[in-house]
């Protein structure tokens, strides 16, 4: 049961990133441009956080999902059940978006990231992918750093959601910033089975660079932290 729970809480709060922070992407934020869809994106992740974080951790990403793997403060079954989670409440927030106002979304898009003539800059296939592992790797190490003390845990949440609004502001015109495999794949997703599958085609670049980077974070901070352990112990 507190496994389902756990699952649950993923589902939602996946949901929720997609079909808040997708949305506000998808319409440009009524013309805030990529400060508001930044603080879009980093505001849902602290509403989350404080919400379903003392349930699930509130990784809502696959990449952050891969990463306590490998910190082994997450167990492979639940590692399966939080991707599983992550993808359905992306598919499910991606569906509702386009649900809300489907002509509009039709002409516009669902907040779908992309290169070449889908980049704001047409960036290529190839920067599209070391761009998305660096920014994922930013994130994803500031995530494990911010988590792995418990006396951060009242201001985690704040932490992760600027840290997010970060990599967006970097990152929104060149991909769109995935730095989330789920986040992209839901809305690449319907909207490759409603209007057109060209981001789809490109979406593989979001799933695997995303990965990438979250597994370079975890073991770069492996390696970091067991380095400060030998000299305090010293």
């Amino acid at each position: 049961m507190e496994s389902i729970k756990k699952y649950l809480a993923e589902f939602i709060g996946t949901f929720v990133l997609v079909l808040f922070a997708c949305g506000v992407a998808a319409t440009n934020g009524l013309g805030t441009g990529y400060v508001g869809i930044a603080l879009a994106f980093g505001l849902v992740i602290v509403a989350m956080a404080y919400s379903i974080g003392n349930v699930s951790g509130c990784h809502i990403n696959p990449a952050v999902s891969l990463a306590m793997l490998i910190l082994k403060k997450l167990n492979p079954v639940d590692f399966i059940g939080y991707i599983a989670a992550q993808f359905l409440g992306a598919i499910a927030g991606a569906a509702t978006l386009y649900s809300i106002a489907p002509d509009y979304f039709a002409l516009h898009g669902l907040g779908t990231n992309g290169y070449g003539v889908n980049s704001n800059v047409a960036i290529s296939a190839s920067g599209a992918f070391i761009a998305e592992i660096l920014l994922t790797f930013v994130f994803v190490i500031a995530i494990i750093g911010v988590t792995s003390k418990t006396e951060n845990n009242a201001v985690s949440g704040i932490v992760i959601g600027l840290s997010l609004t970060l990599v967006h502001l970097f990152g929104l015109p060149l991909t769109g910033t995935s730095v989330n495999p789920a986040r992209s794949f839901g809305p690449a997703f319907v909207w490759s089975a409603l209007v057109d599958n060209e981001a789809l085609k490109q979406v593989w670049v979001f799933i695997l660079a995303p990965l990438v980077g979250a597994a370079l974070a975890a073991f770069v901070y492996k390696f970091l932290s067991s380095s400060d352990a030998k000299t305090n112990a010293k």
